[in-house]
C-alpha cells in the first residue's frame, strides 16, 4: 500500500483528495495536516465523509510517507518545503502555482496527456491549474501537430469552488445567485502555463492566447470554448485529436453536444470539434476540482507508482 499524506487539509481540493484516497485500492491515507484544526475529525469539515472515515486532522507531519500532496495557497508551497524536509523517497505533488513554470526546480508539469513519460520517472509534480487543464487539452493537440496558424480566442466559465473555500464578496451566495461576471480578462495567471505548454510543443508559436475567464452561478465545473483560424478540414482536425487522445484514460473526443453534467464528479475531459468557415472551434468541459485539481493529482500519483492510470478514479458523473 502507498502511504499518503495531505498538507493543508481543510480546502475543497483536500476534501476531494481525502475522498478519492480513502477508496483508492492501493493507498492508505496516513495523515491530513492542518494548522487550524489539529485533533478534530476530518469529517467535521468534509461532511460528505461522515461515517466513512474516523481520521483526525494532524498537527504533525510524517516525513516518511511515500507521497505527499500539497494543498496550500499559492506561494505557500515554496515556503513550506523550505521549512519541512521529507524523505528522499517521498514523492511530492503540488497543487499550487508555485512550480508550474520552468525554473530552478525539479518539478515536472503534470499534464498526463502530454507529459506521461516524464511523470512516470518524476519525484516532484506540479499539478496544472483548472482553467489551464481545460484549455490546454482543447488546444495543445493542434500545437503538437504544428498546426496553430493564428491567435487563440478562449472564453471559459468556472463554478464557485474555483475560488477556493475562503469566502469573499464574489463567492457569497447572494452575489453568485442568478449572476454571471468576467474577471482577470486577458491576464489570468493560468495563461502563463498555457503559453509555456504551447511553446514546448510548437516552438515557433508567437501569437496570443486571448482568454476571458468568467464566474458562473453553479458550484463546480469548467466549460471552455476555444477557436482559432485553421485552414485544414474538420476531418483533419478530428484525426489529430483522435490520434492524440486514443490512449488517454480520461480525455475523450465526442460528436455529441457536451455540457457540465457529463463530467462533474469525474476525472474526465470531454472535447467536441466544429468548423465554421476558416475557424476551428473546440469545446472542453471538466470538473475543476477533479480533472482540474485533485483527480489529476491522483492520476499523476498512479503514473509515478506504476499503477493503472485510472486506479481509484472510476467516478460517476452527477448527471441527474
Amino acid at each position: 500500500m502507498i502511504k499518503a499524506g495531505i498538507i493543508g487539509g481543510a480546502g475543497y481540493t483536500a476534501g476531494e483528495l481525502v475522498r478519492i484516497l480513502t477508496y483508492h485500492p492501493q493507498v492508505k491515507l496516513d495523515f491530513v495536516y492542518s494548522t487550524s484544526r489539529p485533533g478534530t475529525p476530518v469529517s467535521g469539515v468534509h461532511q460528505d465523509l461522515i461515517g466513512e472515515i474516523d481520521l483526525l486532522f494532524s498537527g504533525e507531519i510524517n516525513t516518511e510517507v511515500d507521497v505527499v500532496f500539497l494543498c496550500l495557497g499559492h506561494g505557500n508551497s515554496v515556503k513550506f518545503l523550505a521549512e519541512n524536509k521529507f524523505s528522499k523517497n517521498t514523492k511530492i505533488v503540488d497543487l499550487s502555482t508555485d512550480f508550474r513554470m520552468d525554473g530552478n526546480h525539479d518539478f515536472v508539469y503534470g499534464l498526463p496527456e502530454f507529459k506521461k513519460d516524464a511523470i512516470k520517472t518524476a519525484n516532484f509534480i506540479a499539478n496544472p491549474g483548472c482553467f489551464a487543464t481545460a484549455i490546454s487539452l482543447a488546444i495543445l493537440p493542434l500545437a503538437k501537430a504544428k498546426k496553430v496558424e493564428d491567435e487563440w480566442h478562449v472564453n471559459a466559465v468556472t463554478g464557485a469552488t474555483g475560488a477556493g473555500v475562503s469566502l469573499s464578496a464574489t463567492t457569497h451566495f447572494t452575489w453568485r445567485d442568478n449572476n454571471f461576471s468576467a474577471y482577470k480578462s486577458f491576464e489570468h495567471q493560468h495563461l502563463n502555463e498555457i503559453g509555456q505548454s504551447l511553446k514546448w510543443l510548437q516552438p515557433d508559436f508567437d501569437a496570443t492566447v486571448n482568454f476571458i475567464p468568467n464566474r458562473g452561478n453553479f458550484s463546480r465545473g469548467i466549460h471552455a470554448t476555444a477557436y482559432t483560424k485553421f485552414t485544414g478540414s474538420l476531418e483533419e482536425a478530428k484525426a489529430i485529436y483522435t490520434e492524440q487522445y486514443k490512449d488517454a484514460a480520461f480525455t475523450f473526443v465526442t460528436e455529441e453536444n457536451i455540457h457540465l453534467k457529463q463530467v462533474v464528479n469525474t476525472n474526465k475531459c470531454l472535447l467536441k470539434l466544429e468548423k465554421f468557415g476558416d475557424k476551428l472551434l473546440i469545446t472542453s468541459v471538466i470538473d475543476n476540482l477533479l480533472k482540474g485539481a485533485s483527480g489529476q493529482a491522483v492520476q499523476n500519483m498512479n503514473l509515478i507508482f506504476g499503477l493503472p492510470e485510472d486506479s481509484g478514479l472510476h467516478l460517476k458523473a452527477s448527471y441527474f
